[in-house]
């Protein structure tokens, strides 16, 4: 038989199966060869907070020089991560990425190219296409219990998540806030790796109006770097926050101490004045429509005392809400003077009078 009248003997179904076979290769070949991006390791899902950032990463496939992570949040809408103003994520070498985000319910990843501008917020997200090269969203995990402390015969949660307090990015570590058999406090950042781990507590409940007392040894050994607070904070409304900031924000020559009611940039609302050595008792007596600060001299607040600083502020002054008193020690990232050591402080004590 010859070759062509073999040809002829084949039926048509047959090269219909071997088209679509082949074309299913291609097919295939093709998407084996498309960029993708995923998720590999994802935050707990949580209400947004400004304050907070905890760390997210991901791989990409098939992805060229010049192509970048843009990620979002979810709350409420979709918000650019980490800040507005830094909304790209660079790929590394091995096609990895990792970046730090604030809490949402759910979380996006776009791979796009040179040509992409985020908005810093939008209702949906883009669609697959143009400069938008791949995608991936995953919904936040489970919330892991915080790890605790018991301080003053109250409960507290120890920070284990990234934030950027004062704009300065800051990582967090269970180990870096304790309580000694003595039943005092300690706060302490470190150097751990190639970075500082700060430290942080806040109380379990809020308390609303009343006194708030601390007392707090020596703090004028700390550097310049470094700021201790004890402020109030709302996760879940307005900040409501009013402080307390022991720091000189990375100028040595500057006062050591401050109080504000936020926001801090109306003149106004800060009063700077300088913590001496020893042990110091700070208050904040919070009532409707005003906030009294006080510093005094030793561990009681007697009359007499000797008081160092004192400011009473009627504007701006908060209502009580869902607030929490937190503690921190964290680093201000000042380039002109740099962290260099570390510190600690030592609290005695915690008050709350109604």
């Amino acid at each position: 038989m010859s070759r062509s009248s073999c040809w002829r003997t084949i039926p048509a179904s047959v090269f219909g199966a071997l088209a679509c076979l082949l074309l299913g290769s291609c097919r295939t070949a093709r998407n084996q060869n498309e960029p993708s991006v995923t998720f590999t390791r994802v935050p707990s899902a949580g209400e947004g907070s400004q304050e907070k950032l905890e760390p997210i990463e991901g791989h990409v496939t098939n992805s060229r020089p010049g192509q970048r992570i843009v990620l979002f949040s979810r709350s409420g809408k979709w918000w650019v991560q980490p800040f507005a103003n830094q909304p790209y994520t660079t790929i590394q070498p091995d096609f990895s990425w990792k970046t730090s985000t604030h809490p949402g319910s759910a979380y996006a990843a776009l791979l796009v190219d040179s040509r992409y501008r985020p908005a810093p917020t939008m209702n949906a997200l883009p669609e697959t296409g143009g400069p938008v090269l791949a995608a991936a969203t995953a919904q936040g995990g489970t919330p892991s219990a915080p790890k605790m402390l018991q301080f003053s015969g109250y409960n507290w949660e120890i920070r284990e998540t990234a934030s950027d307090p004062g704009g300065s990015n800051n990582f967090y570590d269970s180990s870096s806030a304790w309580t000694d058999p003595s039943g005092l406090l300690h706060l302490r950042i470190a150097k751990q790796a190639d970075r500082w781990i700060s430290s942080e507590i806040r109380l379990t409940r809020s308390l609303g109006y009343g006194l708030y007392r601390f007392v707090v040894r020596d703090v004028s050994h700390l550097e310049p770097a470094a700021v201790f607070a004890m402020f109030t904070w709302d996760d879940a409304g307005p900040p409501r926050e009013m402080d307390i900031e022991i720091s000189r924000w990375g100028e040595a020559a500057d006062q050591n101490a401050q109080y504000v009611v936020q926001p801090y940039v109306v003149p106004a609302n800060t009063v700077r004045f300088t913590a001496p050595e020893g042990t110091l008792t700070y208050w904040i007596d919070w009532q409707p429509g005003k906030v009294d600060f006080k510093t005094v001299r030793g561990s009681t607040s007697k009359p007499g005392s000797d008081v160092i600083a004192e400011h009473v502020f009627t504007s701006g002054v908060p209502s009580p809400g869902s607030e929490r008193i937190h503690m921190n020690l964290y680093v201000y990232n000042n380039p002109n003077n740099p962290m260099r050591h570390g510190s600690e402080v030592i609290i005695e004590k915690f008050e709350f009078l109604p």
